[in-house]
């Protein structure tokens, strides 16, 4: 993985979080707040695990163990 790839997942990872508060506030304004949670959930999981990947792979280059490559 090279830093522009890891730096665009940061960034995915980011605007998934952002959308599921997104979907969960506009859905909630038509349906019930349960199902507006089921529906903003897998998306906020997504930017979750995205992130959680993100974080391992940055402490693992960091250790020396898997470098970033800088091209």
């Amino acid at each position: 993985m090279d830093q522009q790839g890891f730096v665009r997942l940061a960034v995915v990872a980011f605007g998934l979080v952002v959308l599921s508060f997104v979907v969960l506030g506009f859905s909630r304004l038509v349906l019930p707040y349960r199902v507006a949670q089921t529906l903003a959930a897998p998306i906020g999981i997504a930017g979750f695990l995205l992130g959680t990947y993100l974080f391992v792979r940055a402490t693992l280059s960091s250790i020396g163990v898997s470098p970033i490559d800088t091209e």
